[in-house]
């Protein structure tokens, strides 16, 4: 575990860096536009389509009839906005997610390689589509498990469990591919993340965790209804700053465990070459050939 508190420690004084803060900007300006733009032209729709769907709902709209009688209107005008925000925040956590891992992975990984590891030989083990497969198709199971465990949310204990652990596992498996994809190989890859998965699920879950508080914002009631759109883009942002320290812990943790890996390959392979030189028998010295016997 010292290697990955080590690691916490650099990913955190790299957030620092001039380059990472100017890495940022670009995810960030992107998810921000988009998520603003979906808002701008989606919020009404999307609030009325879901609020029509509740109404048609006749155990909902009992309910709604209820608290409207004993006073509770506010609830029942804001309970369609609460939906709505409560399905978009888990695209927007996969959208910053996916743009994170595509526009600043990458060169955030490099700069750890070449102020740590300027020696470890880049082999390319993943094409830049294989990284991007690899996030989407991760990023859907996720939405599929967040949208199965949902009923288990209603269990108090569970909804601090079960959305962290299913984020923690997403960027365990994103964030460690797109770290080691550019240096390791396949088998490499495969090796490092068998030899230390707990490790790597560890910082997942830790990060799932650090990533979930970003939603507190939503905890404004009412007034995060009013400024969803304002309160997306923050959200956005902070998503973003989360995701780019989990690039860079991760980084920090697999290269180093990646040039460990190799320096002991490397010492079992030339152990293997001198025990085998070893083995074999001393050459005779060669026999100078016999004068003849008669002139």
């Amino acid at each position: 575990m010292g290697r990955v508190v080590d690691a916490f420690w650099r990913a955190a004084a790299y957030c620092l860096h001039p380059r990472v803060i100017a890495l940022s900007l670009a995810p960030l300006l992107t998810s921000a536009a988009l998520a603003f733009a979906l808002g701008w032209f989606f919020w009404e729709p999307a609030v009325g389509a879901v609020r029509a769907t509740l109404d048609s709902w006749q155990l909902i709209d009992t309910l709604l009839h209820y608290l409207s009688f004993i006073g509770a209107d506010g609830f029942r005008a804001a309970l369609a906005p609460i939906v709505v925000l409560v399905l978009a925040v888990p695209l927007v956590v996969i959208m910053s997610l996916l743009l994170v891992a595509l526009l600043m992975s990458p060169a955030l990984v490099r700069l750890v390689a070449a102020r740590r590891f300027a020696k470890l030989e880049r082999r390319r083990g993943a094409a830049w589509w294989r990284s991007l497969f690899w996030s989407l198709g991760h990023g859907v199971l996720a939405l599929i498990l967040l949208v199965l465990s949902m009923p288990l949310w209603l269990i108090p204990p569970l909804v601090l469990i079960i959305p962290p652990l299913i984020w923690g596992w997403l960027g365990y498996r994103v964030f460690a591919y797109d770290v080691l994809a550019e240096h390791a190989t396949i088998e490499e890859r495969q090796a490092l993340l068998r030899e230390h998965r707990v490790p790597l699920l560890i910082m997942g879950v830790i990060t799932g965790y650090v990533g979930a508080a970003p939603a507190a914002i939503w905890a404004l009631g009412i007034t995060a209804i009013a400024l969803a759109p304002l309160l997306i883009v923050v959200s956005v942002w902070l998503y973003t700053l989360v995701f780019a320290f989990s690039t860079l812990w991760f980084a920090h943790y697999a290269l180093a465990s990646l040039a460990e890996q190799r320096s002991r390959e490397a010492v079992i392979g030339e152990a293997a070459r001198l025990a085998e030189s070893a083995s074999e028998p001393p050459a005779l010295p060669a026999v100078a050939p016999l004068p003849p016997l008669l002139p």
